[in-house]
């Protein structure tokens, strides 16, 4: 997942313009209502020791306001996770005595930065944002509009990167101020565990004391909805309606915490953008993973928590190498994500018995989650035959096409005859497969959910190669789109798509379904007519405009 959503085409600017123009009260409840603006006259940023300073159940803590917005960064809902609490449950953070400074981000989960910046036009267009990394990661940020006990519906935000890389600001648009603002909500995001150091599943080898260490990046998670549960309050939210929402990695651990039972009473919403999955990875695949690593160090696993952190992700590298080299052809070998094992996670997320079955949900997925042109013009004006030509070695979400491209380009071409061929590439490649499957089985359960398209173009980057790109509708979820200019281009269209995204999300999270002003009708989906919003400048609804062209997809 990391070096796909990598290859995805994937600064700050914001002025009255982005600071939340329209009323999400008028969104949601067709009523006219100013938004008292930030007076641009008086200063914009205020700290001191008597302002922004909120109890948690672990001691006081001390935020700044920013244009009006109380903001926490960085404050402890675990202990460090090095030593020996690598590969064991997330343990609460030791209480303190004085004012935490929670104003500057806290660590990225360790992760490897190798060419991280590479791509010029790539770091450019997604602006990352990186500071120190290391175990001690378990920290999370809240941004509200007043620390009073009013009941603020409550995001919780969960980044992407698969389940190996990422941190809570990789991107500009992660930020939790204009959206708090814009909807007076109480927004909450984390950083966790990932990739071996968050599911390297030693249970096989080690024993009950390592049961949960293929799991222990999302109890993270679950730690830090329980800290949510205890503590919101005190910021301004409502414990009882929290709606959990991610994006690429981050929608599999929405998908993933549906099925944890720790996780069952935490939240009340969800919604998993450009990201779905149905299960966990298989048990036996993991196990077999984690005894490789300890067969391949050649030490206990023990001595596995004593090594520096960078030397354990070489070495469970050359160890996922070697399983996958010497296992029988077409043999699940497992690598580090979730693991099904019937306790932390359970087999079938969406079940009718999974925890959670009563929980309203909204799938969404971009038009080009991969763009192939986005960053070679060479390629925007390809013909019919060398797009089938690209579509052979193209990878994308879901199963390479290989020698089935013709059969597949053709399929996508009859549903979409108005596209251009490097345009039935990307469709193809970025398809919804994987998405509709987890519609279909949320449809199996007791709650509503909803589906949407995103088909939103930024012509203005890169000439507009870049289209419905992976990761470029967070913004407009978030009413970020003058925030990440490098993703949006910024302007009033942009804003006018925000407003009616923005507003659908808050409708959501406060009301469980997301109609809003600016909208048509959005109706829950069924598997029998695939009712799908398709978000652009002018949205509509339509029944599953790509039925037919995922059915010449393999399986």
């Amino acid at each position: 997942m990391k070096t796909i959503r990598r290859n995805f085409i994937k600064s700050i600017g914001l002025g009255a313009a982005g600071l939340g123009l329209v009323s999400p009260a008028s969104l949601i409840a067709g009523q006219e209502v100013n938004v008292k603006e930030p007076d641009e006259e008086k200063p914009v940023l205020y700290i001191g020791d008597n302002i922004a300073v909120a109890n948690t159940t672990y001691g006081k803590v001390r935020g700044f306001i920013m244009r009006d917005i109380y903001t926490f960064l960085g404050i402890p809902y675990g202990a460090d996770t090095s030593g020996k609490n690598r590969f064991m449950p997330p343990q609460k953070p030791a209480s303190w005595n004085d004012v935490y400074p929670a104003t500057y981000w806290g660590m990225s989960a360790p992760q490897l930065q190798n060419n991280f910046y590479a791509n010029r036009y790539l770091a450019f267009t997604d602006d990352w944002h990186y500071d120190e990394i290391g175990e001690d990661c378990l920290k999370l940020n809240v941004w509200t509009s007043k620390l009073d006990g009013a009941k603020r519906p409550v995001l919780f935000w969960m980044h992407g990167g698969g389940f190996t890389s990422g941190n809570a600001i990789e991107h500009p648009e992660y930020h939790g101020e204009n959206l708090s603002r814009f909807g007076d909500v109480v927004f909450v995001s984390i950083n966790h565990r990932l990739g071996p150091l968050g599911f390297s599943n030693f249970a096989g080898v080690g024993g009950p004391k390592y049961e949960a260490s293929g799991n222990v990046g999302m109890l993270d998670c679950v730690a830090a909805l329980e800290w949510v549960r205890d503590n919101i309050a005190n910021f301004g939210g409502d414990p009882a309606n929290v709606t959990i929402i991610g994006q690429s990695g981050g929608g599999s651990k929405v998908c993933t915490l549906m099925g944890m039972p720790s996780a069952k009473g935490l939240f009340h919403k969800a919604v998993a953008l450009s990201g779905s999955s149905l299960r966990g990875q298989d048990k036996t695949a993991s196990e077999r993973l984690g005894a490789s690593i300890v067969r391949h160090s050649g030490v206990s696993i023990e001595k596995l928590q004593e090594m520096p952190w960078k030397d354990y992700i070489a070495l469970t590298t050359h160890a996922s190498r070697e399983l996958r080299e010497y296992s029988p052809a077409g043999t699940a070998v497992g690598s580090f994500g979730p693991v099904a094992d019937g306790k932390y996670l359970v087999k079938e997320t969406f079940s009718l018995d999974a925890p959670g079955a009563n929980i309203p949900m909204i799938i969404s997925t971009t038009f080009y989650e991969r763009s192939p042109s986005g960053f070679d013009s060479s390629l925007e004006n390809i013909s019919k035959e060398q797009a089938k030509d690209q579509l052979k070695t193209l990878r994308g979400f879901g199963t390479s096409v290989a020698e089935n491209a013709s059969a597949v380009y053709d399929a996508y071409e009859k549903a979409f005859p108005d596209r251009k061929p490097i345009e039935i590439v990307s469709m193809a490649i970025s398809n919804r497969k994987n998405a509709i499957a987890v519609a279909d089985a949320k449809t199996k359960q007791t709650s509503n959910v909803y589906v949407d398209w995103f088909g939103w173009n930024p012509v203005t980057i890169f000439d507009g190669r870049l289209r419905a790109f992976h990761t470029l509708d967070i913004s407009f979820w978030f009413y970020n789109t003058d925030r990440q200019l490098s993703h949006t281009g910024g302007g009033s269209r942009a804003r006018k798509m925000a407003e009616k995204m923005a507003g659908a999300l808050l409708a959501f999270m406060k009301t469980g379904t997301p109609n809003a002003k600016g909208l048509p009708i959005w109706p829950k989906y069924t598997t029998e007519k695939g009712e799908t919003m398709i978000f652009d400048d002018v949205p509509v609804v339509k029944n599953d405009p790509d039925r037919e062209a995922r059915k010449a997809l393999p399986s």
